[in-house]
């Protein structure tokens, strides 16, 4: 295991974007100040000759320049007019590097305060190992840390977050909000037909699934829905064939996969549901699936891989052939890592988010077997730490979603 430092002790956190917060009766929009931004001034003194970097086409200094870490951006902007132009808003910035093409990925963490509950967004810069905050969420000032669908379309740099739970109450939301990397700004979406919370979620062929789940009156519910992020409307799909909240969900072969999740005493035997929307049915998921569905799942090169929450929390992944799991060759999660923790991935990464926000890499190699006909896929892990920022020892992670920008 190897162990990467990536701030001093007082590291400071930086601000994703510059935004302006202000106040309505139900939500806290956040805006972009873009007022020291006109969009003509570059223009302008480009036309007067003044290039980006001094004996550089201005195409190739681009190229150069959307490339610098976010966090010296304050320091970058105070070079030139034309410097302080593109470093002034992240929205530009990112949006440029959307043009060109750029794909770099960056962790975002939903977390929560410790003692207060108070909920926010933490993201890591996962090619510069820094750490950045982003417009609080346009959502009512009392909800629970738990209970949001998160889902994300990776490319497009684009997050969605659903229902929820309103603490004061215990009622669930309809919510649904979109935060858009390029902007840097959140959105609020037409609402959810049903409040749910607790409730399976997935992006499949770019729309997006949501099942079950807890209604306002904290009855679990069969109904699933689907958006299209485009329209921006909600359809009905076919109801489940039971009433029932997620524990866990992922996609897998093009299919929204929902577990209940096992609870410790082993009393009941987990339930579990499988929706295919080529044929828009419902099926039980298969017995050893769901009985060896013991943590927080993720998908890499097309197989389901869950960080277990009982065997020491080792990685193993699922074999559809056989109905069964096999454990993932290495060590467990590092000590470091202390629960609880959400987890994702980037092709062939796995991200495990613990407290204080320290984060195990996990790299996953796939290996096949010479002894076998069916050369049968295993895979190993290596597992390296980023310990995150003093500044961010009081939070706990919730969930996490990876956006390329």
């Amino acid at each position: 295991m190897q162990r990467v430092r990536v701030s001093s002790t007082q590291a400071p956190v930086h601000k994703l974007g510059d935004s302006q917060m202000t106040l309505s009766p139900k939500f806290r929009v956040a805006a972009t100040n873009s007022s020291l931004l006109d969009p003509l001034l570059e223009l302008r003194l480009s036309l007067k000759g003044e290039p980006l970097i001094p004996g550089l086409p201005d195409d190739v200094a681009l190229q150069c320049l959307l490339r610098l870490p976010v966090n010296d951006h304050s320091v970058f902007r105070l070079v030139c007019k034309r410097w302080y132009s593109l470093f002034g808003s992240k929205g530009q910035f990112f949006s440029r590097r959307k043009e060109l093409g750029f794909h770099d990925p960056w962790l975002f963490v939903f977390a929560f305060h410790k003692c207060t509950g108070k909920i926010e967004w933490k993201v890591l810069d996962l090619t510069q190992f820094s750490w950045h905050t982003i417009p609080a969420m346009p959502c009512k000032d009392k909800v629970c840390p738990h209970g949001f669908g998160f889902v994300s379309i990776p490319h497009e740099g684009v997050l969605f977050v659903c229902g929820g739970v309103e603490s004061d109450v215990d009622g669930s939301l309809d919510l649904v909000l979109k935060y858009e990397m390029y902007t840097n700004r959140w959105m609020v979406m037409k609402k959810m037909s049903t409040a749910r919370s607790f409730f399976a979620s997935g992006v499949i062929d770019g729309m997006i699934y949501v099942a079950g789940g807890n209604s306002s009156e904290l009855f679990e519910l069969n109904s699933a829905e689907v958006l299209d992020p485009n329209r921006g409307t909600w359809s009905p799909v076919a109801n489940m064939g039971t009433n029932m909240a997620t524990y866990d969900t992922a996609v897998l072969n093009g299919k929204l996969l929902m577990t209940e999740g096992w609870f410790w005493p082993f009393y009941v035997v987990p339930r579990g549901q499988v929706y295919d929307p080529i044929t828009d049915n419902w099926e039980n998921m298969a017995t050893g699936l769901r009985e060896g569905w013991t943590g927080s799942s993720v998908v890499i090169l097309g197989h389901l891989f869950v960080v277990s929450e009982h065997e020491r929390t080792k990685l193993k992944v699922y074999d559809a052939k056989t109905d069964s799991w096999d454990a993932v060759d290495g060590p467990p999660i590092p000590e470091q890592i202390c629960k609880p923790f959400c987890v994702n991935s980037c092709d062939r990464m796995i991200y495990v988010v613990g407290q204080n926000l320290h984060i195990a890499v996990g790299h996953i190699t796939r290996m096949f077997s010479r002894h076998t006909l069916e050369r049968k896929s295993r895979f190993s892990v290596q597992w390296e730490v980023v310990e995150a920022p003093d500044t961010l020892s009081d939070l706990m992670p919730s969930r996490s979603q990876v956006l390329f920008a």
